[in-house]
């Protein structure tokens, strides 16, 4: 009976111990629940925006989109359906469909509907609202990307020029401080970059991509990681257009701005390997040595790398045996050359297995013995190869 009673006596404390433990945790979160119940919707507004861009800035893009989606319905119950907030609402969600591929046309239809706001907010009492203004400005750009991912290039272009135009206009007046112009300059270059780009019109993208480069590092710095994808889309352009130490340049410069961020074992051999590649492609021998070091260090960045580390160090692996076994068959055809002339039939024979080695250079060739003393993994730190900085022209 006694035991009965001292185990009734101890789940009771129990219980109060849970309690007391429970209670102020349960009070909390109400409280939190009817903040939220009851919180203005500016205040939610503000909220929900922050959150997008918290979002939007870790690359959790449906996270973020998912906030916009409410800023939009929010600002529609908080300023109407003729405000340029809702606007500049719709734009911000348009952005958001943009940062996710597939999404182009959804993108189009909210600058549609922006436009179609801003179109009646442009009179009084807003036509001298310099807030309504900017948004054109990001209006026209969002617009322009839309119908570039969509491959509608000329309306593209026309958004973009309407864009630059007005931009120009708002620093003329005032209206807006150079430095922010700078960066709306930014991001309209690289569009138009794209543009090009997307027609196969390299030479022309080429001066869009260094003005952008440029005004990214006057606004952001050279050292800027936010240069890193405009120097590699630029190095590509100029690769393409036959600027092959301009390229390898562009492709170090953003090589050396990864690697003092502290990377992962697998971006720093992501972003060597580019360099090695494009070395390669340059087809001259001056570019060998670049070549073969950073095939190296991207290796030695994923050697002891697991599941898709180990793909991608069994692929690069592939690619610098390919470029050993070309190189190889290059020194030796020219010295077969010398010896025995163009027709012999072994240079002949060399000069064949070349070619066939050329035109199928993702083909996995299987390691072999190296035909250079350098071939052995290198673990020490990049050495980087001086190329010169020279920036090309398109006109050149």
């Amino acid at each position: 009976m006694q035991e009965s009673q001292e185990t009734h006596i101890s789940n009771h404390l129990d219980e109060i111990v849970a309690a007391i433990s429970i209670t102020p945790r349960k009070k909390l979160q109400n409280k939190l629940l009817q903040t939220a119940l009851f919180q203005p919707p500016r205040e939610k507004l503000h909220l929900c925006e922050e959150k997008a861009k918290s979002y939007s800035s870790s690359h959790e893009y449906k996270q973020a989109l998912q906030e916009l989606v409410r800023c939009v319905a929010l600002t529609r119950i908080c300023y109407g359906d003729s405000h340029w907030k809702l606007a500049e609402a719709h734009v911000n969600l348009a952005q958001g469909y943009l940062q996710l591929k597939g999404l182009s046309l959804q993108a189009k239809q909210h600058a549609e509907k922006a436009k179609e706001i801003l179109t009646n907010a442009i009179v009084c009492p807003y036509n001298d609202n310099t807030d309504v203004f900017k948004c054109s400005v990001e209006l026209f750009h969002t617009m322009g990307r839309a119908l570039l991912s969509l491959q509608k290039f000329k309306e593209a272009s026309e958004n973009l020029t309407k864009a630059e135009r007005l931009s120009k206009e708002l620093l003329q007046c005032g209206r807006i401080i150079k430095e922010e112009w700078i960066e709306i300059q930014t991001q309209i270059k690289l569009s138009f970059a794209q543009v090009y780009q997307g027609q196969k019109k390299s030479k022309e993208a080429l001066p869009h991509y260094q003005e952008a480069l440029e005004c990214i590092e006057i606004s952001k710095g050279e050292k800027s990681l936010e240069c890193v994808p405009t120097l590699r889309e630029l190095a590509g352009v100029e690769q393409a257009l036959g600027f092959h130490d301009a390229s390898i340049n562009h492709l170090l410069q953003a090589h050396l701005i990864v690697l003092s961020r502290n990377p992962s074992q697998e971006e720093a051999a992501v972003s060597a390997h580019s360099v090695a590649c494009a070395a390669v492609a340059s087809g001259r021998p001056e570019h060998h040595d670049v070549a073969e070091q950073y095939f190296q260090d991207s290796m030695a960045n994923l050697k002891d790398a697991e599941g898709i580390g180990k793909a991608k160090f069994l692929s690069i692996q592939d690619g610098y045996c390919h470029f050993l076994q070309v190189t190889g068959q290059k020194e030796c055809l020219q010295i077969q050359t010398l010896l025995y002339g163009p027709q012999d039939k072994r240079t002949l024979a060399t000069q064949q297995t070349m070619d066939v080695l050329s035109k199928a250079p993702e083909k996995a060739v299987k390691p072999r013995q190296p035909l250079r003393a350098k071939a052995a993994f290198c673990t020490c730190g990049p050495q980087h190869t001086a190329l010169g900085k020279a920036r090309p022209n398109a006109a050149d």
